[in-house]
């Protein structure tokens, strides 16, 4: 197979393989356990600076207590705090999610809403956590830039920028729209698992070959 050359075509060649390592739906390659968007929405907001372990360890108690906007938007502030204490950063998580709670009671009759220039509206909900919501429980297009994606389409040579809006712009246009949020999902367990950041696994990548940045 000849060597892909052009930023389109790594991509496309990475799509490809990283579909075999890594099959499934969003929902099933999504590392944060929930039951509708909701329940997403909240986890992503906790994911931040945090594990998927820890919160997944944290939200079957929390929506349990919170199984919906309006309770979440009415709950106590100490409370929500002990709840969520283990995820870091746990006052100001708590405060934006009673303010994501009670924009949704407010401005979208309880529910989530899955245009990107609304959801970016929500306390605590920036595009990276829209983008996460939007692919995995709406089934929209959506890239999510974390660390890992961003560090990966660097290495992998599909974008010279790091700010990530950007980063998300110039994936959207070498990735088909409907295959955006499982390209996000598979690049982040790439990163996980074989393209970790000090000491890349390139001898054991599927990428290997092609890869600006391969040592293998």
């Amino acid at each position: 197979m000849a060597r892909p050359r052009s930023p389109r075509g790594r991509a496309r060649e990475t799509a490809q393989r990283l579909a075999t390592e890594h099959p499934g739906t969003p929902a099933e390659l999504c590392a944060l356990v929930h039951d509708d968007a909701f329940q997403l929405l909240v986890a992503t907001i906790l994911s931040a600076q945090s594990t998927d372990a820890t919160v997944n360890k944290v939200t079957p108690a929390l929506f349990a207590r919170y199984p919906d906007p309006a309770a979440l938007a009415a709950a106590d502030l100490v409370e929500l705090e002990q709840l969520i204490h283990a995820t870091g950063f746990f006052r100001a998580k708590a405060r934006s999610l009673c303010g994501m709670a009670t924009a949704l009671v407010e401005r979208f009759d309880g529910e989530v809403p899955p245009a990107m220039e609304d959801l970016v509206t929500l306390p605590g909900v920036g595009r990276k956590t829209a983008n996460v919501v939007r692919s995995v429980a709406l089934g929209l297009p959506g890239l999510a830039v974390d660390t890992h994606v961003g560090r990966l389409s660097v290495r992998l040579g599909l974008t010279g920028e790091t700010d990530p809006v950007k980063v998300e712009h110039e994936l959207n246009a070498l990735i088909p729209a409907a295959e955006r949020g499982l390209f996000s999902l598979r690049l982040i367990l790439h990163g996980r698992q074989v393209c970790v950041a000090r000491r890349p696994r390139c001898e054991d990548c599927v990428l290997n070959d092609f890869c600006p940045s391969s040592r293998a």
